[in-house]
């Protein structure tokens, strides 16, 4: 009896509590946002209206994008300050695998070539470990999260259930086909795996487990939720749903399916509601996310009527504030002391640390971000992993940096294909080595009718207080402007133009901030130059052939920050150089030369300057607007007849059809030119351009009845160029379809249409 009157004296007193006035004041409520990539962005508009109408948020947890959310919130960010990151650059810069242009790092960037795809061995590894495993760079997003996070977790100690607000999310180990809750430990690394989306994303290792999104398992945490905080009301926001079956001629439903697991979008109790905002975007479309905030606010006000009943308490902005205030003032400023290297061996470690240039003194945020940054560019460095953690001891942050160097052997393939005889194939070889100093041994071969080339070159970093580089370079270039001419004669002849050069030269360079570069050389060359002064010609006759051996020196400053190899439409490019020309010209006549001696040779000296600068604007815009300039001051004597004076004269070239035609009425030694370009973006990865130039030389050359060279009057003429193009920048390459325009040229109009890089290996006076 006694203990059936116990029982029923704490049943009674515990009605009477739950009836009591002061019981709304215990009721805690519980945020689940699920997975969903771009579309999760609408959580944020949840966020803000449970926040306008007072709603309280005691708990949250996610999944991938709504980890995200949730944690930004859970570290004290209010919906307005998580509205306002996720519309910057530096978030669009996350989702694509950007870096920020202010860090990017020119030094360490090799020239550029023709490669597609690149392949990148061990010399005992197989080829299938090569592929790559994710499609964009997780540099900048794994740099971000940890700055991100870093200071409210060193408030949090480390323990989610400290945080502004209770946190949980979940990743997915596929090895063991099962869900992992994040309750405490690193919160950035936390994020990255909940975010590691398969084949976009890298996965990430914790605790010797490879993590995936944990949306493969569970996408809609409502049961993490449930078992870890048991709360009074339940609010979800879910964006997201089940995969359809697969489709027996849908490659990519039949991955998913294979992938992912079904998830519970359900409740797990009595007391709570879902909220489905209204999205329609691709899974990585992060372009207009406005729309995707209003569809969450909108849809959580069509459900906040049924919320306001069930959820009698009520907190207060003012409350929001102090308590946000409290928290965030606690943050230590992020500093770092000590750096640990994980992955490399001690030689290897030492150069990383001088990369970074951390001599054992502390580093404030924004200079270790710009040894990251810097570190990253090397080629020689795979993946770096940063992991921070405070020090209440030493009241700075210790950094942890995992890092792999890159495989030894790297291939590139890659080329152009065209309408016009121009198309090539492109084939590089590279292997890396890292100790105490980097080096690189490089080759790459290209093969095609207008362009062949095969290139040697080593390239020696240094990681002083000041980084230099040293490159001695072989290459051998063939041009034949005639057989990739589309205008062929009928009678088999030889080629009417043919250049080859041969030539070595050693150059040593060193950065100047963070997008330049000085560069100084010295080197040798022989060019040999075939030619016809006159288009009538058989099979029979013998060509002109100049051939002049050189000695060359040169110097120069350049600055490039654009984002693309070619068709660029962000960024900008400068570049200043001079250069030192001795040479001897030896000129031996063919069967339709005017010429009566059978060898001639004449002494060169000149000094050449070149400026060239390239600037786009309205980098967020649809329409872009870009700037081109380049002029060329030399001091060049004539050689010999009129057509080795041309072909060894500098040359405007500035759109992609230009560079693989001979047209003399753009060569001369002293020149001015100028021009516009306008771009729209159609899509993200589709664009028109138009582009305009106008050339002034300074005195053209004109060739004389026999054969031979005179300049004529200054500024007498100018010449233009036009293109108009649509450009599809696919994964591989760009695929293009230009009109392209030269004035005062018999067929002034050119059709291009190619597929990949219009890129070469540089001429030995370029």
């Amino acid at each position: 009896m006694k203990i059936f009157r116990y029982t029923l004296l704490f049943i009674s007193v515990f009605v009477l509590q739950f009836l009591s006035p002061d019981s709304a004041q215990a009721q805690k409520v519980g945020v689940v946002l699920s997975g969903g990539a771009a579309s999760g962005i609408s959580h944020i508009g949840v966020l803000k209206a449970l926040e306008d109408n007072n709603i309280p948020i005691d708990y949250i947890a996610g999944t991938s994008m709504g980890a995200l959310v949730g944690s930004m919130y859970a570290m004290g960010y209010s919906p307005k300050q998580i509205e306002e990151f996720v519309k910057t650059d530096r978030f669009k810069e996350w989702s694509e695998g950007i870096v920020d242009q202010k860090y990017a790092y020119y030094f360490k960037r090799t020239d550029d070539n023709a490669s597609w795809v690149t392949f990148k061995l061990s010399l005992d590894s197989a080829f299938v470990s090569t592929l790559p495993t994710n499609l964009i760079s997780p540099v900048a997003m794994d740099f971000g999260v940890m700055e991100l996070a870093g200071g409210p977790a060193a408030v949090a100690n480390y323990n989610f259930d400290s945080l502004f607000v209770p946190f949980r999310c979940v990743a997915s180990d596929i090895e063991k086909k099962e869900s992992v809750v994040f309750r405490k430990g690193d919160l950035a690394e936390a994020l990255r795996a909940t975010m590691s989306y398969p084949f976009y994303i890298k996965p990430i290792l914790v605790d010797g487990k490879l993590l995936f999104d944990g949306g493969l398992y569970n996408n809609f945490p409502s049961n993490v939720m449930y078992d870890d905080f048991f709360p009074d009301f339940m609010i979800g926001s879910n964006v997201s749903g089940n995969n359809p079956p697969p489709d027996e001629d849908n490659l990519l439903s039949q991955i998913k399916t294979m992938l992912q697991s079904k998830s519970n979008y359900d409740i797990p109790c009595e007391g709570g509601v879902i909220i489905e905002p209204k999205t329609d975007v691709s899974l990585f479309e992060f372009g207009n996310l406005q729309p995707l905030i209003d569809s969450g606010y909108a849809a959580a006000m069509r459900n906040m009527g049924f919320i306001k009943q069930y959820v009698e308490r009520r907190v207060t902005p003012e409350e929001l504030n102090i308590k946000r205030s409290n928290f965030r003032g606690q943050e230590p400023k992020i500093v770092f002391d000590k750096i640990y290297i994980d992955g490399l061996n001690k030689n290897q470690s030492e150069y990383v640390r001088k990369v970074l240039r951390h001599k054992n003194k502390t580093v404030s945020m924004e200079d270790m971000k710009e040894g990251y940054f810097r570190l990253s560019a090397d080629n020689k460095i795979k993946y770096i992993y940063p992991k921070i953690k405070f020090n209440p001891q030493t009241g700075y942050y210790d950094l942890f940096l995992r890092i792999k160097k890159e495989r030894n052997l790297i291939t590139d393939f890659g080329g152009d294909f065209s309408n016009r005889p121009i198309s090539e194939g492109y084939l590089g070889l590279q292997y890396n080595y890292l100790g105490r100093f980097a080096a690189s041994v490089m080759a790459n071969a290209y093969f095609g009718k207008l362009y062949s080339s095969i290139q040697i070159k080593t390239r020696l970093d240094f990681p002083f207080s000041v980084p230099i580089f040293i490159e001695p370079c072989v290459t051998w270039n063939k041009w034949d402007y005639y057989k990739s001419s589309s205008a062929f004669l009928e009678d088999t002849k030889p080629a009417y133009l043919l250049q080859n050069e041969e030539y070595g030269n050693l150059n040593v360079g060193f950065p100047t901030g963070k997008k330049g570069r000085i560069v100084g050389g010295a080197g040798v060359a022989r060019i040999t130059d075939n030619y016809y002064q006159t288009p009538f010609f058989v099979q029979l006759d013998t060509a002109d052939q100049t051939n002049f051996d050189v000695f060359t020196a040169q110097g120069y400053y350049e600055a490039n920050s654009l984002n693309r190899k070619q068709y660029a439409n962000q960024g900008g490019y400068f570049k200043v150089s001079g250069r030192y020309v001795n040479g001897l010209e030896i000129n031996t006549p063919g069967s339709t030369s005017t010429d009566t001696v059978k060898e001639y040779s004449n002494h060169h000296e000149w000094a050449v300057f070149k400026l060239t600068g390239e600037r786009y604007f309205n980098r967020k815009g649809t329409f872009k607007i870009g700037v081109f300039g380049e002029g060329v001051y030399s001091t060049q004597t004539l050689f010999h007849n009129y057509t080795s004076s041309i072909l060894s004269a500098p040359a405007f070239q500035p759109t992609q059809d230009s560079k693989t035609i001979f047209n003399e009425n753009y060569r001369t030694h002293t020149y001015m030119a100028g021009g516009l370009k306008f771009i729209v973006n159609i899509r993200k990865s589709i664009e028109l351009r138009a582009e305009a130039y106008i050339y002034q030389p300074y005195q053209v050359m004109i060739k004389t009845e026999d054969l031979k060279t005179e300049y004529g009057i200054p500024f007498a003429l100018q010449h233009y160029i036009g293109s108009a193009a649509v450009v599809w920048h696919t994964p591989a390459g760009p695929m293009s379809f230009s009109v392209n325009y030269y004035d005062q040229v018999k067929n002034p109009f050119s059709i291009l249409f190619h597929f990949g890089y219009i890129i070469f290996n540089k001429r030995a006076l370029e």
